[in-house]
Order: C-alpha cells, then structure tokens, then sequence
C-alpha cells in the first residue's frame, strides 16, 4: 500500500510541473504585447517599457519562467493589474466559494445517481431500467446554462420561491446564503445526475455478469444481498473515477453557472479577469484550477484501492 501511494505521489509530480510549464505558455501566446494591453491604446512608448520591465518581460523566456515558478513556489503569484491586490488570497477566497457548490452538487448527484444507476443494472431492460436511462439520457443532453436559466424562471420569477440573482455568504447568513445556493446546486446536480446514472449501471452490469456473483446466488442469497454486498463494491471503483472526473472538471469549468446566477467564484473571477486583461489573475486561475484538477485525481488514484484492492497488487 506504501509503495502504491508513493508511486501516485511521484506520478504526480511531472504532471505538476508540465501544468506550470503550460499555464506559463498559454499566457504567453495571447497576441499582442500584454503590457500594451494592458494599459490601453493611449499608452506611452516609455511607460509600455516601464511596465514590461516591472512584468519582467523583457527577460528571456526561460529566465521569467524561472522567476514566475520561484515566485510560485513562495505563494506569490503576483498582483492584479486592476486593483493591486494580491493574486492568491484572491483567488483562494474566491475557490472556496465554488469548491462549496461544486463539492455539495457533486455529492448530492452521487447519493441520487449511483443508486439509481445499480437499481437499472440489476433491473435491466424492465421498464424502471428503460425509465432511469431514458431519463439520464436526457439530463445528460441539457446544456447547464439553459437548465439554470429556467430553473431562474420557475423557481425564481414564476413562483418566487429563491432569489434570482446576487449571492450571500453561508458565513455572513446560513439562511440567506443556503438560498442563494440552492439553484445553481440544484442545476448542477440535475446535469451530472445523467453520467452518474449511465456509468453506474454499466459498471454494475459488468460486476454482475461475473462467476462470484452467480457463486452467491448459487449459495441462496437474496437477490438485495447479491446486489449491495457483493456487486455494489465492486462495481463503485470505476464510477469513483468518474466523481473524481467531474469533480475536477466542475472546478475548472464552473463559469457558465457563476455567470448565469452572478455568484462571485473562480469562473467569474477569470471571466472578469479576461475581459479586464488582468493577466496575473488570469494565470493565477489557470493554475489553481489546473493544480485542484491534479490533487482531485490524485486521490481518486489514493482512495481507488479501498473499493478495488487488486489495484495494490498490480
């Protein structure tokens, strides 16, 4: 167990330091001069310089990745172009407001999700198992921002039940902040619900078709025993893995839901950021969801032989 939990650490350290290396990159293929546009069309030739110099732009590249990495392993990221305010606690403070809707949605789509997807599986091809993945079929096609905009219009203008915009801290108000939670949650939930049912089914599927299965049936268990005792554990490692997926991928990718319910997350804060050119925050962002992304999987991979022990072994 040992060996295998050092092996994971190990691998994943270059996956670290390629995703550096590319957020590094990426800010630096924008087009254009980024101290240019950063200070606008009406800035001087000597203060364009000035700022390149205080950017450290005009080093080589390899010298500014060096710095930016050292600055990085410091906690510095450096300071927003905008406001001047420091780029990790800004970015941090706003990571946990969307870790707390993603966390709690992803959570909630597993207790419902996963149930449902082994209830389908062990019912295949009746008309609950036709029912469950005609449905998840469905979930799985709706676009979130679409899902969120009438889950807006039902809830919100229609029968006045949530707040339809703006956001309140759990910290500041539990009451009022649940609230305000509650649909961009319910949204998410609803979209993931369809992948989790899909992949649960087919992994219980698989598990249930094998001889130790047809062994404790043979041994006159009941059919519930076979079922949650024997299959579900079994059949959980690969829809583990697909948590962990959309876990990360929510983490990153969480922006359309906070533009469409005005929730101030890491996805607003890097839309804001792009369209102010705030390049610092930009590249703060990408690499903090980048790194969420890396230590999500990471222990997935650690966990993994709790629901399949013949991980260990290989």
């Amino acid at each position: 167990m040992i060996r295998f939990i050092l092996n994971r650490l190990l691998m994943a350290l270059p996956t670290i330091a390629l995703v550096a290396v590319t957020v590094f990159a990426l800010i630096r293929l924008i087009p254009g001069d980024p101290a240019a546009l950063m200070l606008g069309d009406m800035a001087q030739p000597d203060q364009v310089a000035a700022m390149r110099i205080e950017l450290g732009l005009d080093k080589s590249m390899i010298q500014q990745f060096v710095i930016w990495a050292g600055n990085v392993l410091q906690g510095d990221f450096g300071r927003s172009i905008v406001n001047g305010e420091a780029v990790l606690p800004l970015v941090a403070s706003r990571f946990l407001v969307s870790a707390e809707i993603v966390v709690i949605a992803v959570l909630l789509a597993s207790v419902i999700a996963v149930p449902a997807g082994v209830i389908a599986a062990w019912r295949q091809n009746s008309l609950t198992d036709l029912a469950l993945v005609g449905t998840a079929t469905v979930l799985l096609s709706i676009p979130t921002f679409w899902l969120g905009l009438l889950l807006l219009l039902l809830f919100g203008l229609k029968l006045g039940w949530l707040p339809v915009l703006g956001y309140i801290s759990v910290g500041d108000n539990i009451a009022s902040g649940i609230l305000y939670l509650v649909l961009p949650i319910m949204t998410l939930v609803i979209h993931e619900m369809g992948v989790l049912i899909r992949m649960a089914r087919a992994s219980t599927l698989e598990v249930l078709r094998l001889d130790y299965i047809t062994h404790a049936r043979a041994k006159g268990l009941s059919e519930s025993a076979v079922l949650w005792r024997h299959a579900f554990k079994n059949a959980f490692g690969p829809t583990w893995t697909v948590i962990g997926l959309i876990l990360g991928n929510l983490l990153g990718g969480i922006a359309v839901i906070e533009t469409v319910f005005t929730i101030p997350g890491l996805g607003r804060l890097m839309v804001d950021s792009i369209f102010a050119r705030d390049y610092p925050v930009i590249q703060g962002c990408l690499l903090f969801v980048a790194l969420s992304y890396v230590l999500v999987n990471l222990v997935v991979d650690l966990l993994y032989p709790f629901f399949d022990p013949r991980v260990v072994a290989e």
